[in-house]
């Protein structure tokens, strides 16, 4: 529900979102690698499960990003109306 009074210049957190996610896929992906090296498979397989969630989640961002922004209602559209209970 629009309420009228959003900041007018918000922004979606979707850059800080890729590059934590980038950080994550590599430090998992290293995590992995080094566990696996080091004959720990439960701790290799954890590692490379959350980098896999990592790598999904920069999809998701990247493909958010590259939609550019969607219509927002300028400051001469009136806000919504609560609904009523």
């Amino acid at each position: 529900m629009r309420t009228g009074n959003e900041p007018v210049t918000a922004r979606s957190p979707l850059r800080l979102r890729f590059w934590l996610s980038l950080w994550g896929l590599i430090w998992s992906a290293a995590g992995a690698a080094a566990f696996s090296l080091a004959a720990r498979p439960g701790w290799a397989a954890a590692c490379a499960a959350v980098a896999v969630i990592a790598a999904v989640d920069l999809v998701v961002v990247i493909r958010h990003i590259r939609q550019g922004p969607h219509y927002q209602p300028g400051r001469d559209v009136p806000p919504y109306e609560p609904p009523s209970r």
